[in-house]
């Protein structure tokens, strides 16, 4: 094919061209649209038809690799191959040899990304597989893994780490139905076989130490030197939100006195879980204000080297002075509180925490986030941490301001 009638864009003009159909020579197009996006198409002759494939899209293919891609399908063209088929049969070839259980669980992962908080990006879905289960099991054919395969893999951690046991025997079982959708020999059955082999766990599960609410004021008071470990602590205790979220917290997401959080952040399927609302008390405000001070890209605790802080570094904070506590434990702190100090209902209680109550149908029929229902329990429970009660003194407080609230 003629040079002069091959690469007519440029780079440049691929990122300033405007929406319609351009062409690049040698049948290769980019298909731009109102959105600024495009596709890369190329047209060839197959026994006098045309025929047009993809080649990606400008997002992620570049105007080399577009030119590189479309140079091999006119080379299986010339030769009365056509691309489209080849490319079919290629993929249907890639699934037949997608048969070592590390390749199904792979796969299995990357169908399941787009389910998953974040795309699975922090490794929580596919690190027990990868851990536990891929070193023994990983270069075994799917098919030919059985229920005494799995025991004895996971045997080790069955009495240990029953929570890491499970979530292994999880994942396993999803790679195996994957790898049946996939069209190979599997028993379906060899992971519930596996769980009746091992027996039932000893392990015994152990809740996140929290501190009692009585002693919460006073652990408040003493985080007062401004700093962004500080002021997150605070404002975790103030919100009752978990961690990840409060690392994240982005000026972005505050509108007025209400601090909207992502729902692909929150707890569960990215899909099924709506952003959540949470109340901003004055105390919440003013902490976030002096949390301004230390703000970078937006974000109100970031890390001094770069990003956000970590998830350790509340814990580390709590561990350094002794106490067995950890931040998240201040969710149950907050919980018990609502329940032995407040007639709050059991809905809103469960929602101060982001939890989900009820049925998926009631629900929905239910739309209401009890917002400003929280926000008067969030107020009382701001003014009972910020007192900077000593644990003495608490239960007495405490009363006095429930029956303050009750009358007011």
């Amino acid at each position: 094919m003629a040079t002069q009638f091959l690469h007519k864009l440029t780079a440049v003009q691929v990122r300033s061209l405007p929406p319609g159909k351009h062409s690049d020579g040698g049948g290769l197009w980019l298909w731009k649209r109102e959105d600024g996006g495009g596709q890369w198409v190329l047209r060839v002759s197959i026994y006098g038809r045309r025929r047009e494939m993809g080649l990606g899209s400008l997002s992620d293919v570049s105007l080399r690799e577009a030119r590189d891609a479309a140079a091999k399908q006119r080379a299986l063209a010339r030769n009365n191959v056509d691309p489209i088929k080849e490319r079919q049969r290629q993929k249907r070839e890639a699934a037949r040899n997608l048969h070592l259980l590390r390749d199904v669980a792979r796969d299995a992962f990357e169908s399941r990304k787009a389910e998953l908080k974040g795309d699975g990006m922090a490794g929580r879905w596919f690190s027990p597989l990868e851990l536990h289960v891929l070193p023994k099991l990983g270069r075994l054919p799917v098919g030919e893994i059985n229920q005494t395969d799995i025991r004895d893999t996971l045997a080790p951690l069955w009495h240990t780490k029953a929570d890491t046991a499970r979530k292994a025997l999880n994942r396993l079982s999803i790679c195996l139905r994957h790898a049946a959708a996939l069209g190979l020999e599997v028993d379906l059955q060899a992971c519930d076989n596996a769980k009746a082999l091992l027996g039932k766990s000893r392990h015994k599960a152990e809740n996140i130490p929290a501190m009692p609410w009585a002693k919460v004021p006073s652990f408040y008071a003493s985080l007062s030197d401004g700093t962004v470990t500080h002021l997150a602590l605070r404002l975790l205790i103030l919100t009752g939100v978990r961690s990840g979220p409060l690392r994240h917290l982005h000026e972005s997401q505050i509108t007025g006195d209400v601090w909207t959080v992502p729902g692909e952040t929150m707890k569960g399927l990215k899909d099924t879980t709506p952003d959540f609302r949470v109340p901003l008390v004055p105390e919440a405000l003013a902490l976030i204000e002096q949390a301004r001070q230390h703000a970078r890209g937006g974000y109100l605790f970031p890390s001094t080297r770069k990003g956000v802080i970590s998830d350790m570094t509340m814990s580390t904070l709590m561990k350094r002075r002794g106490m067995k506590e950890r931040p998240h434990g201040f969710r149950s702190s907050l919980r018990i509180w609502i329940a032995e100090t407040t007639t709050t209902s059991h809905e809103v209680a469960e929602t101060c925490l982001g939890h989900v109550t009820d049925s998926k149908v009631v629900r929905a029929y239910r739309r209401t986030d009890f917002l400003e229902q929280r926000r008067a329990v969030m107020e009382r429970w701001a003014q009972w941490v910020s007192s900077g009660s000593s644990p003495s003194l608490a239960h007495s407080e405490t009363a006095a301001l429930s029956a303050s609230a009750d009358e007011a």
